[in-house]
């Protein structure tokens, strides 16, 4: 049985022995608050924190964020993350998570960000339209 404080690479995870970066415990305890059925993009959660960018804590979630919630940490243009679509799609259907149809007949879904984003309320509610 592999070790709950790892990923599958062996990289720690939040609740293991290592000691995370400062950045990267603040970029989780971020994700841990997005409710189920809500997402983020990775620029929300960089904007949210005001350090960064959407491409370190896109580097974040790759190496720590297995223990998290990480299908709530999304895309900004609503594609499913790329290898992770199957998972991340039962994710969302489980939890009620808006999405809208694919381009072509039988193509995988995307998110509909204007439904889904979380705006940090305690409701579960969204953003308005064009948050920026």
């Amino acid at each position: 049985m592999a070790d709950p404080t790892e990923d599958a690479e062996g990289a720690p995870t939040r609740g293991g022995a290592h000691r995370l970066p400062e950045y990267a415990d603040r970029v989780l305890t971020e994700v841990e608050r997005i409710p189920p059925g809500r997402v983020l993009t990775y620029g929300d959660i960089a904007r949210r924190l005001g350090d960064g960018g959407p491409r370190q804590v896109g580097r974040v979630m790759a190496q720590y964020g297995g223990a998290v919630p990480w299908w709530r940490v999304v895309r900004a243009d609503g594609r499913l993350l790329p290898g992770h679509e199957r998972r991340a799609l039962e994710h969302y259907r489980a939890e009620g998570t808006p999405l809208r149809a694919g381009a072509d007949p039988g193509a995988t879904p995307r998110l509909d960000l204007r439904r889904a984003v979380w705006d940090g309320g305690v409701g579960g509610g969204r953003l308005a339209p064009g948050r920026g």
